[in-house]
C-alpha cells in the first residue's frame, strides 16, 4: 500500500540502495501504485516510497525552491488548502497545487514541531533539512499510518509495511511469541509491538531525529494529555460546538483529486456524513450478502434515495467463495498479518469499490470517537489447541490488555484501540483505495474529549445531528432500531426485534453452540441458514468453513508443515478442523486465527526468503 521505507546509517552504498529498491517494490501491490527512491550518502539516508496515482502524495520527492529541504510524505493532510496556499504565496513561496507539495513551504515557515502539529490526518514521512544536517522521521497523532522499524547499533530501518523489513533483514523472519499470544487472544499485538521479533512500531505523534546517520532524539510533538486535560463542556454548549465543527470539517474530506464514493451502512455514523454532505454528485454503495438484502442494504438505499445519490450494492457471494484461497493469502500478505482471514470479504468488496470511485468516504470510527465504543477485548480461545510451551503467552495476553485499559475510555479508544486494532482493516482497505473518515479529524477528536459525562456513551447527540442536517434521514430508524423521536412502545418493539434478529444471526453463525452445530449439520439439506443469515452480516464463515471452504481449510491446516509448528498441539488442531468440517463442533473463531497464522508463516516469513 502507499507508504515509505528507508534506512538511516553512516553509509548507504550500493548494497543498501539495492535493499531500499527491494523494499519499495515490496510495497507496490497494484498497477495504480508508483514506486520511487532517493539516496543521500552525505546524510546517511536511503529512502523509498510508494504512492497511489493521482492522490495527495503523488508528487514525491518534494523540494523547496532552494533545494536544501526535501520531504517524503505518505497519507493525506486535511487542512484548508486554498487559504494555506494563499498565505504561503503572500510570503513569496511558489506554492501551487493543493497536493502535498505545498507542505514543504509550511515547514519552512515553522519549526519541525509546529509543522507537524499543523498536520491533520493519517500520515507518515521523512523530512531532510540540509541546512541543519538533520533527518526527521514522523507519523500522525494516532500512529494509524504505521511506521514499522528495526534498530541496530549502527542502523535504523523503517517501513510502512513490515514485509519490506522482513524481505531485506533475514533475522526478522520469526514470530515474537508474546505478540503471537496477543494475536490469538486479542486479535492484535499490544503495546506497539508487532508479530515479528525485532520489529516494533513508532508510537503516535513521533518525530525521531538523526544527524549524519546517528539517532539524536526520539521526541514527540503531541501527547494525549493535551486533549485529555481539557475541561468538559455543558450539554448544549458541547452540542453546538459539535454541530459547528462537523459542518465545517466535513468538506475537507471531499476535497482533492479523485472521485469520492460514500460507503453506507444502516447505522448512525455514515448517515451523519450524508446528512451534512451538500450536493448529490458522489455515488454511494453498500456491501451485501448472498442470502437476502441485509439491514445495511435496505436502509442505505433509503438514505441514498432521500439524498438523491446513485447507489450500488457490492455482493459477497459465490464469486468470493471461489476466490477465497487467493483472497485469504492476499489479506494476510497485504496487512502484514494484522488482519486475519475474516477480512478477506473486505478485500473483495473494496477492490470492487475502487471501480466506483478511487476514494472511499466512510463512517468508520464515529461510534468509537463520539460514543467511546470499545471494539476489541480478549476473546475465549480453545487453549487445548496450543502446545504446552506456548499456552502461557495466550494467557498472559489478557493480563496485558487489562493493564492497558485506561480509566478514560476515549483515551484507550483513540490512542490504543485505533492504532493497534482498527489498523488491521484499514491497512487492507488502503491497499485498494484511499480511505477517508471525518471522525479522526484533529478538531473533532479534541472536542470529543470535552463531552459531558452524561452524554459520553449515548446516541442522542449523533441522532440530533442527523436531524439538524437532514430531517428526512432522521425519520428512518437505524439497523438497531434507533430514532431521535419515536412512539415509546413502537420504538421499543422495533429495537427488540432488531436485537433479536441480530442475536439470532450471531447464534446461528459464530456463536452457535456445539450441540446445535451437530443438529444443524444433520438438517443441512433443509438449508435452515436461509431463515437466519444475512439480516445483518454479509459474510458467514461458520457455514462456509463447514461446506464450501472446507477443502481449502483442510489443505492448509492438516498439512504436516502446519501441524509441526512449535505452538501447535498437532492432534487437537487436526481434530478441531475435522470436527468443524463434519458439523460436530463450531470452531469458527479459532479457525480464523489458525488459518491466518499458518498463512503468515507461508506468505510473510517463508516467502520473504
Amino acid at each position: 500500500m502507499p507508504g515509505i521505507a528507508g534506512v538511516i546509517q553512516k553509509s548507504v552504498g550500493p548494497e543498501v540502495q539495492a535493499a531500499i529498491r527491494t523494499m519499495a517494490e515490496c510495497m507496490r501491490h497494484e498497477p495504480f501504485h508508483k514506486a520511487g527512491t532517493y539516496f543521500n550518502e552525505s546524510e546517511g539516508v536511503a529512502l523509498g516510497w510508494v504512492t497511489d496515482s493521482g492522490t495527495f502524495a503523488d508528487c514525491l520527492p518534494i523540494w523547496n525552491e532552494r533545494r536544501d529541504v526535501v520531504l517524503i510524505f505518505a497519507g493525506e493532510h486535511f487542512g484548508e488548502h486554498e487559504s494555506e496556499i494563499g498565505a504561503l504565496r503572500a510570503k513569496g513561496h511558489a506554492a501551487g497545487k493543493s497536493d502535498a507539495s505545498y507542505l514543504i513551504h509550511v515547514y519552512e515557515e515553522r519549526s519541525i514541531e509546529a509543522f507537524l502539529r499543523s498536520l491533520n490526518g493519517w500520515f507518515s514521512g521523512v523530512l531532510i533539512d540540509f541546512r541543519e544536517r538533520r533527518v526527521t522521521v514522523f507519523n500522525d497523532r494516532y500512529g494509524l499510518k504505521r511506521v514499522y522499524y528495526h534498530e541496530t547499533s549502527d542502523a535504523f530501518w523503517f517501513a510502512s509495511e513490515a514485509k519490506a523489513l522482513l524481505r531485506v533483514v533475514p533475522q526478522l523472519r520469526q514470530f515474537d511469541a508474546t505478540s503471537l499470544g496477543e494475536y490469538f487472544a486479542c486479535g492484535c499485538a499490544l503495546q506497539n509491538r508487532t508479530l515479528f521479533a525485532g520489529v516494533r512500531q513508532m508510537p503516535g505523534g513521533s518525530m525521531w531525529s538523526f544527524e549524519r546517520g546517528v539517532n539524536v532524539g526520539k521526541a514527540s510533538y503531541f501527547t494525549p494529555g493535551e486533549w485529555e486535560n481539557q475541561e468538559p463542556l455543558g450539554s448544549e454548549d458541547y452540542y453546538e460546538r459539535l454541530r459547528e465543527t462537523f459542518f465545517r470539517i466535513l468538506p475537507r474530506y471531499y476535497a482533492g483529486a479523485g472521485e469520492v464514493g460514500v460507503s453506507l451502512t444502516g447505522g448512525v455514523d455514515s448517515r451523519m456524513v450524508m446528512a451534512w454532505s451538500s450536493g448529490g454528485r458522489h455515488p454511494t454503495y453498500t456491501f451485501g450478502g448472498m442470502y437476502r438484502d441485509c439491514g445495511d442494504v435496505k436502509l442505505a438505499r433509503q438514505v441514498a434515495k432521500i439524498c438523491g445519490r446513485q447507489h450500488q450494492v457490492i455482493e459477497v457471494g459465490n464469486d468470493f467463495l471461489r476466490e477465497f484461497p487467493r483472497l485469504a493469502a492476499r489479506t494476510i500478505y497485504l496487512s502484514d498479518g494484522a488482519m486475519d482471514v475474516s477480512g478477506s470479504p473486505d478485500l473483495f468488496v473494496n477492490r470492487h469499490a475502487r471501480q466506483i470511485a478511487p476514494v472511499r468516504m466512510t463512517g468508520n470510527y464515529g461510534g468509537e470517537i463520539l460514543r467511546s465504543l470499545v471494539a476489541f477485548k480478549p476473546m475465549p480461545v480453545d487453549q487445548a489447541l496450543f502446545s504446552a510451551e506456548f499456552r502461557s503467552h495466550v494467557v498472559r495476553a489478557a493480563q496485558t490488555y487489562a493493564q492497558e485499559l485506561s480509566p478514560r475510555r476515549l483515551s484507550f479508544v483513540a490512542f490504543k484501540q485505533v492504532p493497534w486494532h482498527h489498523y488491521s482493516r484499514l491497512s487492507l482497505e488502503s491497499s485498494q483505495l484511499t480511505l477517508r473518515s471525518p471522525y479522526l479529524d484533529n478538531e473533532l477528536v479534541a472536542l470529543a474529549f470535552r463531552v459531558p459525562a452524561e452524554q459520553a456513551f449515548r446516541n442522542e447527540m449523533s441522532l440530533r445531528l442527523i436531524a439538524d442536517g437532514n430531517r428526512a434521514l432522521a425519520e428512518i430508524g437505524t439497523d438497531r432500531g434507533l430514532l431521535l423521536r419515536s412512539t415509546p412502545i413502537v420504538s421499543k418493539m422495533q429495537n427488540l426485534f432488531q436485537e433479536f434478529t441480530f442475536r439470532a444471526e450471531y447464534a446461528y453463525d459464530y456463536g452457535m453452540p456445539n450441540w446445535l452445530a451437530r443438529v444443524d449439520g444433520t438438517l443441512k439439506t433443509l438449508h435452515l441458514e436461509r431463515l437466519f443469515l444475512g439480516r445483518h452480516k454479509f459474510y458467514h464463515f461458520r457455514l462456509w468453513y463447514r461446506d464450501a471452504l472446507a477443502p481449502f481449510l483442510k489443505e492448509v491446516l492438516l498439512d504436516p508443515r502446519t501441524l509441526s509448528r512449535s505452538y501447535v498441539d498437532r492432534k487437537r488442531l487436526e481434530r478441531a478442523v475435522l470436527d468443524h468440517a463434519s458439523a460436530k463442533r463450531n470452531h469458527t473463531l479459532d479457525l480464523h486465527k489458525w488459518l491466518s497464522v499458518e498463512l503468515m508463516q507461508r506468505e510473510l516469513l517463508e516467502r520473504a526468503s
